[in-house]
């Protein structure tokens, strides 16, 4: 008997489905990757930029924030609170130049001597009428210095990085003496 072969052809066996059609998702990831990290940090980047204005703006229009700073802040700007102060607010800026912490209350004559000497300074150093804090830094937190008062004013002066300090005091009430303190940082 006579055998015939059949010649059979090889059936051909389908590509792998994956590689083929997977061949997009490594160029996405990728661009996934560098894309949104890099996103973030032009976001991140324009909110600094933006945000000591922002900062500016919003003490002008609210005015000061009530209450004590924080630790942290009388620890980074030198600067404390007469004890038992009333009437106690308070504002930080920050910019690349210079940080500053802007701070008021109203204390009793006994307790301003001490707290003066606290922070290197006596009633000596006070000349009356001498407003040592400028016009563009009080209107950042809306404070007026203006006419008709009894104003008197130092200034501390430190080496950096040392804050350094100024002091306008208004003595209309002798007995309750308002302060008004900037206390400036630079790096």
């Amino acid at each position: 008997m006579e055998h015939t072969e059949r010649e059979t052809a090889p059936e051909e066996a389908p590509a792998p489905a994956g590689p083929k059609r997977r061949r997009w998702l490594k160029p996405v990831i990728v661009f996934l990757l560098i894309a949104i990290p890099a996103g973030y940090l032009y976001i991140s980047a324009m909110q600094s930029r933006n945000g000591s204005g922002t900062k500016q703006e919003q003490a002008a229009a609210t005015g000061l924030e009530e209450g004590w700073p924080s630790r942290l802040q009388r620890r980074i700007y030198e600067v404390t609170v007469a004890p038992y102060a009333e009437d106690v607010a308070h504002f930080e800026t920050n910019s690349w130049k210079s940080s500053s912490l802007y701070l008021q209350f109203t204390t009793t004559r006994d307790r301003l001597g001490p707290w003066l000497a606290e922070h290197g300074l006596s009633p000596s150093d006070f000349e009356d009428g001498d407003i040592t804090i400028d016009e563009d830094e009080a209107a950042q937190v809306g404070w007026r210095f203006g006419e008709g008062h009894h104003w008197t004013g130092a200034v501390r002066e430190e080496d950096k990085p040392k804050p350094s300090l100024e002091v306008v005091v208004n003595l209309d009430d002798p007995n309750r003496p308002r302060v008004f303190v900037v206390s400036t940082t630079t790096p």
